[in-house]
């Protein structure tokens, strides 16, 4: 069972000014980035379920992305929060699971650490940054063997929204990162099945009828451009809130209409 829920969601971001506008990127405290909520537990015993029954399905990278792989874990140890514990090679997390730092592949590693999914995007030889690798647990109706591999227009091609406006926007934008300056934003998808795990191929794509959802699926994603490397880190912290749980005054404002995600 992968029906794991928060009580609340922290931020609306179809009631803020600044996120209304595609893509809707803020500047990012980094004591903000990796979050633990109410969630940890459940969504971190599925996390571990997957990688060690489904770890093809999950995770997948490209010859050349190591390094980049190996600063992500050394960032995200850098800034792990209150709750765990550091014991030379081994990190006792939150819900007291215990992870052995050189056990598994740095990225594995590093997503056995936190809620976060995580992606590494690095530019292309057409200078377009491409999906190089990720340990992807919990997509919303996307498939990372699809993905990966993949320049940014490719990863967004079924996204009506994506144009080639949107995309020069985009690329623009990852151009623009700076070492210690990160971005994020956040979506807000309405969905009937409140399972985090939900792959599914370009040619199947989600056909919820309107109005029949009964979740908020809200996805805080990250930008951040690891130390003394070309590559940017995504990552993707997965929110599914019954939309009965949120505020009136928040669904009145909610449509079923989805954002490029």
């Amino acid at each position: 069972m992968d029906h794991v829920l928060q009580t609340h969601l922290p931020v609306a971001p179809w009631r803020e000014p600044a996120m209304a506008r595609l893509p809707g990127v803020q500047p990012l405290d980094m004591a903000d980035w990796l979050q633990v909520d109410e969630a940890f537990a459940g969504q971190m015993a599925l996390r571990d379920a997957l990688l060690a029954e489904r770890r093809e399905a999950v995770h997948a990278m490209t010859p050349g992305a190591e390094a980049a792989a190996a600063a992500l874990l050394a960032l995200v140890l850098e800034h792990l929060g209150p709750g765990y514990r550091r014991e030379g090679g081994v990190v006792q997390r939150p819900d007291g699971v215990r992870v052995v730092l050189d056990a598994e592949p740095p990225l594995v590693t590093a997503a056995r650490l936190v809620q976060e999914d995580l992606c590494l995007m690095q530019p292309g030889p057409g200078g377009e940054h491409v999906l190089t690798a990720a340990v992807l647990c919990f997509p919303a109706s996307w498939t990372l063997a699809e993905k990966i591999g993949r320049p940014l227009t490719g990863i967004h091609g079924p996204v009506d929204v994506y144009d080639a406006g949107m995309a020069a926007r985009v690329q623009r934008l990852f151009d623009a990162i700076r070492e210690g300056r990160p971005l994020w934003r956040q979506n807000a998808l309405v969905y009937v099945d409140p399972a985090l795990h939900q792959p599914r191929p370009e040619a199947a794509p989600r056909r919820d009828a309107p109005g029949a959802g009964r979740y908020l699926r809200s996805e805080k994603q990250c930008l951040l451009r690891l130390p003394s490397s070309d590559a940017v880190a995504f990552t993707i912290h997965t929110y599914v809130v019954p939309l009965d749980a949120l505020p009136e005054a928040w669904r009145a404002d909610l449509t079923d209409e989805e954002p490029v995600t």
